[in-house]
């Protein structure tokens, strides 16, 4: 699943951000224990979103960036996800550290990110990602293999010299979440939950749940 490792597209340390972002200083430290103690993909994401019979979908997803404002994936604006979106601009996402015993999970509306976000974040993918975010009809019926790779190859053939353009289709989403829950497996199941809410004035707010 890994293309662009995070410390290439975010090499924050908490440091980096105010005490209004305290959620996201924790977050950071969170994600780089997991750097070091999952073997694969420790910015994977499970990603939730609602079809228009308000039915919900949910799959893994990549995390390609964050800051104080949100956590951006990219996709197929055309694939499921996509389409999803499009229609109910909302999401939640959960990150699961096994090794840890560690999950964040994040919730809010969603925005797309802006044409450049994307163009600079797609210009950094390796050149295959890149043919195959133009070959790939993402989420729709294919009959069979061979006509994928017949479509990456004529893909390939057509951007043979120069660099290949982001398809117009492709680019990224932004969850900007309103609530950010941090939760720690401990014995005996009395789990430590801490919840940051965000108050209306942007400010968050820290809450302890019980397990």
């Amino acid at each position: 699943m890994s293309e662009i490792p995070m410390e290439a597209t975010n090499p924050l340390t908490s440091s980096d951000f105010t005490q209004a972002g305290e959620p996201f200083r924790l977050f950071v430290e969170w994600l780089d224990e997991a750097r070091r103690s999952e073997p694969n993909d420790p910015n994977a994401m499970a990603l939730a979103t609602v079809d228009a019979d308000g039915l919900p979908d949910v799959r893994m997803v990549l995390l390609n960036g964050f800051d104080e404002r949100g956590f951006v994936f990219y996709t197929n604006t055309e694939s499921a996800k996509g389409r999803e979106l499009s229609g109910q601009p909302k999401a939640a996402a959960v990150f699961h550290w096994k090794s840890l015993r560690r999950q964040v999970r994040v919730r809010g509306p969603v925005e797309q990110v802006t044409a450049e976000e994307a163009d600079a974040y797609f210009a950094s993918r390796p050149r295959l990602s890149q043919i195959g975010a133009w070959a790939s009809q993402q989420s729709r019926p294919l009959e069979g293999r061979f006509a994928l790779e017949t479509a990456v190859a004529a893909v390939t053939a057509r951007h043979a010299l120069g660099d290949v353009p982001r398809p117009p289709h492709w680019t990224g989403f932004r969850i900007l979440p309103t609530q950010i829950e941090f939760w720690h497996d401990r014995p005996f199941r009395l789990h430590d939950r801490v919840v940051f809410r965000r108050a209306d004035d942007g400010a968050w707010e820290r809450t302890r749940l019980y397990p």
